[in-house]
Formats: C-alpha cells, sequence, structure tokens
C-alpha cells in the first residue's frame, strides 16, 4: 500500500474539516484511506523548526507522495530534500518565484500543487477592514517570525498601508502566549484595528484570536472563513478547503502514474469575504449595505 506523507503546521484537533478535504480528492481520483493508500499526517502545531528532520525521515523512507497543503516552508523543504519523490503543496505565493516549479503550465520537475494567493490578498484585506472601520488610523499586524514564509507574506503590508494613509505597527508572535502578550501590547499602544496575517498555526489558534480580539474590542480581519466563523470580525481568502481537495486530488491521480511534471500548477479561483453579524454588534460596528453586499456571507 503507497504511503503519502503529509505535513502541515496546524494542529490536528482544528484540521478536521481540510484533512477531510483531501481525503475527498484523494477519493475522486479512485484512492480511499486504509483501503488502497496510508496517509502519514505530520501537524508541526507552529513548531517550523521540526521540518528538516522530519522531512528528512520521509524522503529516507521513500514515501510515495509528499503533500504539503497550505506549508509553503514544508514545500521548498521537501524539493530542497529530493529530486524523485512527487510531491505536491499548497502554497500562498508564485510557485515559481519560490523555485518550486520551472512554470506553472509545465512545472517540469518533481514538484506541482496549487497556488492560493496570500501575498496579493495583503491589500485587498487593509482595504476591507479600513471601508468597514474608516477611522482606523493605526492597524497592528501579526506575523509569525517562525514561518519561513513570513518575510515574502510580510513584504507588500507596507506600500498596501500608505496606500490607505494607515500606520502600521508589526507584532511578532509565535507562541499562544506572545499572542495573548500581542493583544496587551497593542491595546497599551492604542492600535485602532488588527490584521492577522496568514499562517497554519495562527489558524489553528482562531478560537484564541477571536476571543481576545472580543474581550479588547478590537476590530480584527484575517486570512481564513474558519477565523470567522470561530468568532472573528471578518475574513477574506481564497476558499482554502477547496484547495486541500484539490491537492489531495493531484496527490491520486500522482498515486495512479500522473507524473508531476506534467501536471500544470492550479490557481485558486474561488475568493470568500465574510463577516460575523452578531461579532459586528458586539464590537458596536454597524455594517453598512454597500459591504453586506459585498460579502458571501454573513454569518448570525
Amino acid at each position: 500500500m503507497p504511503i503519502v506523507g503529509f505535513v502541515n503546521g496546524r494542529t490536528p484537533e482544528t484540521s478536521v474539516r481540510i484533512a477531510g478535504a483531501f481525503r475527498k480528492g484523494l477519493n475522486e481520483a479512485g484512492y480511499v484511506e486504509g483501503q488502497n493508500v496510508a496517509v502519514e499526517y505530520h501537524w508541526l502545531e507552529g513548531q517550523y523548526d521540526r521540518l528538516p528532520s522530519l522531512i528528512a525521515d520521509l524522503v529516507r523512507r521513500r514515501v510515495a507522495v509528499i503533500a504539503t497543503p497550505g506549508l509553503t516552508a514544508g514545500a521548498q523543504a521537501a524539493k530542497g530534500a529530493t529530486t524523485t519523490i512527487p510531491i505536491v503543496f499548497g502554497v500562498g505565493e508564485d510557485p515559481v518565484k519560490l523555485g518550486l516549479v520551472a512554470s506553472l503550465a509545465r512545472p517540469g520537475g518533481n514538484a506541482t500543487g496549487i497556488n492560493f494567493f496570500v501575498q496579493e490578498l495583503v491589500a485587498k484585506r487593509l482595504g476591507l477592514l479600513h471601508e468597514l472601520v474608516p477611522k482606523a488610523a493605526r492597524v497592528a499586524v501579526l506575523v509569525n517570525p517562525a514561518n519561513p514564509a513570513t518575510e515574502s507574506a510580510e513584504r507588500g503590508i507596507p506600500d498596501a498601508a500608505r496606500a490607505l494613509g494607515l500606520q502600521i505597527q508589526v507584532l511578532k508572535v509565535s507562541t499562544k502566549s506572545e499572542i495573548e502578550a500581542a493583544f496587551a501590547t497593542l491595546a497599551r499602544d492604542r492600535a485602532d484595528a488588527l490584521h492577522v496575517a496568514g499562517d497554519t498555526f495562527f489558524t489553528s489558534r482562531r478560537v484564541q484570536f477571536a476571543t481576545l480580539a472580543a474581550s479588547y474590542r478590537t476590530p480584527a480581519i484575517y486570512p481564513s472563513r474558519e477565523a470567522v466563523e470561530a468568532g472573528g470580525l471578518m475574513g477574506y481568502a481564497t476558499d482554502r478547503v477547496d484547495m486541500w481537495r484539490q491537492v489531495g486530488a493531484y496527490t491520486g491521480q500522482i498515486l495512479k502514474g500522473a507524473k508531476p511534471a506534467d501536471l500544470p500548477v492550479l490557481q485558486s479561483t474561488k475568493f470568500e469575504f465574510v463577516i460575523n453579524m452578531q461579532t459586528a454588534r458586539a464590537l458596536g460596528i454597524e455594517v453598512p449595505n454597500s459591504i453586506q453586499l459585498l460579502a458571501d456571507d454573513l454569518i448570525e
């Protein structure tokens, strides 16, 4: 039975739905976990320093496929560790610039997958936050320095903020306790709103973010629908669940004999703007009809 090495930065407890989406993609290709394929799930829980040894072990054991949905650092580590084992990634940046593939149409090596855009959506998120909370002049931005992809994802924030006339305060956090401390800092420094950067560990801590934002009465925008469902104010992102399904489908196609070099890199086409209306009311924010009409979903 072929073994798929599945690597992600989240926690297993917060990933039930998206892991199910990955299995759904496998099913579309004719593979059922436990029957004709085995999946080894490796959840980093924000501990990105575990990546080198984990990838090295998967390569040493010559698993059939390494799947790294939502983990750019994992895709890069795998690409650097093997030129023969197929890699299926889900990355938020241009995989050509990351050095994962030669081109989107013809990857040409042992890796392919989907680009679900992160950096390109930063300006959009800041714009939506500014539109909903126009009086917010100072915005705190939370990033995870432990994530190797943070530096490039953070690059577009200053320009997007200047275009909107916003002051940005970047706070670096990588643990549960540091998230708590960051909210105390943004309250002390009188930040008017919060932008949470894309990071799989942050997504796994979405309930903590929503609880702290409510406690400090801080309007916040997130890079996922899941955070809004957990009580966050608003989110704008590509459909991550569909991304995980597509990674699963490509993994299944490779198990059936397809070559990564011949599978074009997919690009997300489904975007979601979600607002939690209950959270907005609790924060005393009136959501204009113009913004409600832009939203794909209003969570009550």
